[in-house]
């Protein structure tokens, strides 16, 4: 019996993956990270060994699975940009479900049966009610909430068929950097808000575009629930223990439970950093809801789990801390 508990982390040198890393070691875990590095970053593995590999490679999985008997499967490893999704669907469904396939046959063969998933909540498409509950319908309206609503349903298969448990993450909008600024957000190419309105702040971009402006909100702008990502990390920590503890399937979302318009990102931006923040009004994106706000009563409720930094203006604040002192990185 292997005494030391290793986590396989797939995509663990990305933002969510790496933060979870570093909540895994000071929880007492170590994060085996498994990375192909077309979207992570090698410098921000530093909490366990390193693996470079693609979840599309099932010998590659076969030997390092191997090699160090891990007691749960954390899986981040996935193509996440709605756009792009549209426009080559191929590559989601081939990299998210068919790498997620490949990945579940390969812990099924070595009797790995735990799987914490990095869901999403692009699987309920456009909410019908707000804030959004677990047992909202789900209808997505993109290939990238389509290929992890496909995975969902492939969990639920394998747990009836193989007894592989999972939990189940809808992430709302992950934002903020590690408090102590270890680790942060890059992207390439960067579509999220609020590391954009950060460039423009510091002089990288001469502005940030706005999306439409006439949504039945407050001000026009879309309403979003952003949650920092070290409140995400721990979130999956406690899915891993309860996972140990009670072996049975379940779904969380993962959300602050209140939602923030694009101006007042953008307000807050410019309240942190002292530095105006030009702005232009673009067309509304296709399938851009007015409102996704995430109801976690659940996760609350079942695992005790409550948002430690759930401030916009905290999250800011630690985002950009990352983005003056380690931006260079690539």
């Amino acid at each position: 019996m292997n005494s030391k508990k290793y986590i396989l982390v797939t995509g663990g040198a990305g933002y969510i993956g790496s933060h979870t890393c570093k909540a895994l070691a000071q929880a007492g875990y170590i994060p085996v990270v498994y990375d192909n590095l077309v979207y992570g970053h090698e410098w921000a593995v530093k909490w366990g060994p390193f693996e470079k590999g693609d979840i599309t490679e099932r010998m590659r999985l076969d030997e390092v699975i191997a090699k160090y008997n891990p007691i749960a499967v954390m899986h981040f490893a996935a193509y996440a940009y709605v756009g792009e999704s549209v426009e080559n669907p191929g590559k989601y469904y081939r990299n998210n479900v068919y790498g997620s396939l490949v990945l579940l046959e390969a812990m099924r063969d070595h009797g790995v049966q735990k799987i914490i998933f990095s869901s999403t909540c692009a699987t309920y498409g456009v909410p019908k009610e707000i804030p959004i509950a677990e047992n909202h319908a789900q209808k997505p309206i993109n290939p990238y909430g389509t290929s992890k609503l496909m995975i969902e349903q492939i969990l639920k298969d394998f747990d009836t068929a193989h007894h592989i448990q999972s939990v189940s993450l809808r992430y709302f909008n992950a934002a903020g950097a590690d408090v102590e600024g270890e680790i942060g957000e890059v992207h390439d190419p960067e579509t999220h808000l609020i590391p954009l309105v950060l460039d423009v702040a510091s002089g990288k971009r001469s502005h940030v575009t706005i999306f439409g402006d006439d949504y039945e909100t407050k001000d026009g702008t879309c309403i979003r629930d952003y949650i920092h990502v070290t409140d995400l990390a721990d979130a999956h920590v406690r899915a891993l223990q309860y996972l140990e503890n009670i072996n049975q399937s379940t779904v969380f979302n993962l959300g602050n439970g209140n939602g923030f318009s694009v101006k007042e990102v953008v307000a807050t931006v410019e309240k942190v950093t002292g530095a105006e923040v030009p702005l232009e009004i673009g067309a509304k994106r296709a399938g851009d809801p007015a409102c996704l706000i995430g109801d976690a009563r659940k996760i609350q409720t079942e695992l005790q789990w409550k948002p430690k930094f759930s401030n916009l203006e905290t999250i800011i604040q630690t985002a950009w801390n990352w983005h003056q002192n380690n931006h260079k990185k690539n």
